[in-house]
C-alpha cells in the first residue's frame, strides 16, 4: 500500500520500554504504519545509518518489529549495503523508519550511496517516511544537532524535502529551545517547527497538517520569524491511543 500524497512523520519520539525486550514501538510508530493505509502485515524498514548500523541496535530493532507484528527489515550501508537493490526494496516497504544518532554523518553517508534521491523517489510513491531525532531532522532543509559535540550547531543541508527547520527534544535538553530561537531570529534557520519528546508533526507533500503525541502534556511549536525576533506558537498535539 501508498499514500496518495507523499507522506512524512517527522518526531521525537515512537519507543517505549520494552517488557520482554529492550524497547518497544510505541503509539507513534504504530501510526506511522497506519498512514500507510496497509491491509496486510505491515513492511516497515528500519535504516540506523546515523548510529553506524549498530548490529545491536538492529537486533533489538527487530525484536521490537516482531512483538509488533511487523515485517522488519534493516537497510544497512555499513560497511557496504546489505541490499543489491536498495530502491526496489525501499519502494515495496510501507514505512521507512529512520533511527536517531549523528545527523551529520547520516547526511553524508546517505549522499555518498545517492539514498537521498531513492528516498524522494520512495517519498513521492507513497511510501511514508519517518523517524526520531536525527530521522526527523533529516527530512527538513535545516535544525540543530550535537553531532559535532556540544553545545549543539546548526545543521544546514539536510534533504530538503520539507521547505522548514526542525528542532527536537525541544523539552529534555536545556540548549534546543533557546538557540532555534536564535538560529531563526537571525535568519540562519527557516520558519522551523520543533517537538517535545514523544511528539510527531504529519506532513502531506510539504504541509504540516497534525501534530500528535504519545506523551501527555507535550507539545508542538512553530518558531517564526518576525521583525528580527523568534516568535513561538505552541500547536497542540492530538493523544494517540495507548495501544
Amino acid at each position: 500500500m501508498t499514500t496518495k500524497q507523499p507522506t512524512i512523520l517527522a518526531t521525537s519520539g515512537g519507543y517505549l520500554e520494552g517488557t520482554r525486550t529492550r524497547f518497544e514501538f510505541g503509539p507513534i510508530v504504530r501510526y506511522a504504519v497506519a498512514l500507510s493505509g496497509t491491509d496486510r502485515r505491515p513492511r516497515v524498514c528500519c535504516v540506523s545509518t546515523a548510529c553506524g548500523d549498530h548490529p545491536a541496535l538492529q537486533r533489538d530493532l527487530s525484536e521490537a518489529g516482531r512483538e509488533a507484528g511487523f515485517e522488519l527489515t534493516h537497510l544497512t550501508l555499513f560497511p557496504m549495503p546489505n541490499l543489491a537493490d536498495i530502491e526496489a526494496h525501499l519502494l515495496s516497504q510501507d514505512v521507512v523508519w529512520v533511527h536517531g544518532g549523528s545527523v551529520v554523518n547520516l547526511l553524508a553517508v546517505w549522499r555518498a550511496h545517492r539514498l537521498d534521491e531513492i528516498l524522494r523517489r520512495a517519498w513521492q510513491a507513497g511510501v511514508v517516511l519517518a523517524g526520531i531525532s536525527a530521522g526527523s531532522i533529516c527530512w527538513h532543509q535545516s535544525g540543530t544537532t550535537d553531532s559535532f559535540g556540544l553545545p549543539l550547531r546548526p545543521v544546514t543541508n539536510g534533504l530538503g524535502f520539507l521547505p522548514y527547520g526542525n528542532g527536537v527534544h525541544y523539552d529534555v535538553e536545556a540548549g534546543r529551545r533557546p538557540l532555534v530561537h536564535q538560529l531563526v531570529a537571525e535568519g540562519s534557520l527557516p520558519t522551523t517547527y520543533c517537538t517535545d519528546d514523544g511528539v510527531g508533526l504529519l506532513y502531506r507533500g510539504t504541509d504540516m497538517v497534525e501534530a500528535i503525541s504519545e506523551r501527555a502534556g507535550a507539545g508542538a511549536y512553530l518558531v517564526s520569524r518576525s521583525e528580527g525576533r523568534a516568535i513561538e506558537e505552541r500547536i497542540e498535539p492530538r493523544l494517540l491511543p495507548a495501544s
